[in-house]
């Protein structure tokens, strides 16, 4: 089945598995954002262990999303992988950084004879959520931007500058989808807080925060959306591979998917009704599944709007015919028809994962739970 598809066709399949990995991290970020309010929605040392204790059983669901998501990249795109690891590597080791302190802090925050405290454990997660959502957000907006990089004949990549990744933070376009993701990962967090802790406090908190997160999340992403389809984009001439700029590319990259065009639209509309919801009515307490299935379709089409349509997904600001596109980076066409039989089990995957959310969260946390002698405690 697979055998019999083009090289191209490959590369587009992939191109959507890698998306989609990378549109459900996004969304399983809720678990960052939760991290970031501990404090502002636990006002007691059993609130707070309530709000880790949510969040304790779905942190691993990120951290796994991360590992495959890097994983599928570095299988069907290797170039992409090295180019970006191995020359914007501080950005990818402060990440890597970040969530090793949060595999840490879940697994000896109560632990017996923790001469550290709890308190530093829990300001070690909130490091998580804030670095490990601004620094992968910034880290996406390069898809569109670009970074200066270089490739030669034998497909091996330079970095050319000294930064190493880092410049990526301070450009403000790339920072604007950064607070964007910060932003979404705190709305997502409130909104998981709502749905999975039976606490008439915390539920009154979240709700009036989800106001204060929501407004700048809004600002922040209609700002990188507009900015994004009102300047020149990294073009790749489908006949002879040459790299060039064009204006309003991602613009008419949108007009030219209308699939595409539909789900951002579908994605955003989804968000904002999860949020609105929330914030109007207290009888609202699924307003996560409605933001979170929003998030998937809003990052997807975003990755879409990067790969697709004759795009270079990983541009180079300093050699625009080193720029990467799902052509000129993937893997071979029996590498990739290989991954892709292995990909049918999928499916399946995500099957068992929805079967364990659903059997550990059939019933909201609440106090009596945390003093439960059966229950390991985060």
């Amino acid at each position: 089945m697979f055998g019999e598809l083009s090289h191209l066709a490959l590369q587009q399949y992939w191109w959507v598995i890698v998306s989609l990995l990378g549109a459900l991290l996004v969304f399983l970020m809720f678990v960052q954002g939760g991290q970031t309010l501990i404090y502002t929605i636990g006002k007691t040392d059993l609130q707070r262990t309530m709000l880790v204790n949510t969040l304790g059983r779905k942190w691993e669901f990120t951290f796994t999303t991360l590992v495959t998501f890097g994983g599928a990249f570095f299988a069907s795109f290797p170039l992409f992988y090295s180019t970006s690891f191995g020359g914007a590597y501080w950005v990818w080791i402060i990440i890597l950084f970040a969530f090793v302190l949060q595999a840490v802090s879940y697994e000896f925050r109560t632990r017996p004879n923790n001469f550290f405290g709890a308190k530093t454990f829990e300001t070690f997660l909130f490091i998580n959520g804030l670095i490990g959502t601004i620094f992968i957000g910034t880290a996406v907006a390069t898809f569109f931007t670009g970074s200066a990089f270089s490739v030669n004949d034998m497909n091996q990549s330079q970095w050319e500058l000294t930064t190493h990744g880092l410049e990526a933070a301070f450009n403000l376009h790339n920072l604007s989808l950064g607070l964007a993701v910060f932003f979404l990962a705190r709305v997502l967090g409130l909104l998981y807080f709502i749905n999975s802790v039976q606490h008439e406090e915390i539920e009154k908190r979240a709700r009036k925060h989800l106001l204060y997160n929501g407004i700048p999340f809004v600002v922040f992403f209609l700002t990188f959306l507009i900015w994004l389809l009102l300047r020149d984009g990294f073009a790749v001439n489908p006949q002879t591979q040459e790299v060039f700029m064009e204006p309003y590319k991602y613009f008419h990259n949108l007009i030219a998917m209308p699939v595409v065009l539909i789900m951002l639209v579908i994605g955003v509309i989804a968000v904002l009704f999860g949020l609105i919801a929330s914030i109007l009515t207290n009888k609202c307490t699924r307003g996560i599944w409605s933001a979170g299935g929003g998030t998937v379709l809003t990052v997807l089409s975003l990755l879409m709007l990067a790969g697709f349509n004759n795009t270079a997904f990983y541009p180079s600001t300093y050699d625009l015919q080193s720029s990467l596109t799902i052509q000129n980076s993937s893997s071979s066409h029996f590498t990739l028809t290989a991954m892709s039989y292995v990909s049918l089990l999928v499916p399946f995957v995500l099957a068992y994962i929805v079967y364990v959310w659903r059997a550990i969260n059939n019933k909201p946390i609440d106090e009596d739970e945390m003093s439960s002698d059966d229950l390991h405690v985060y």
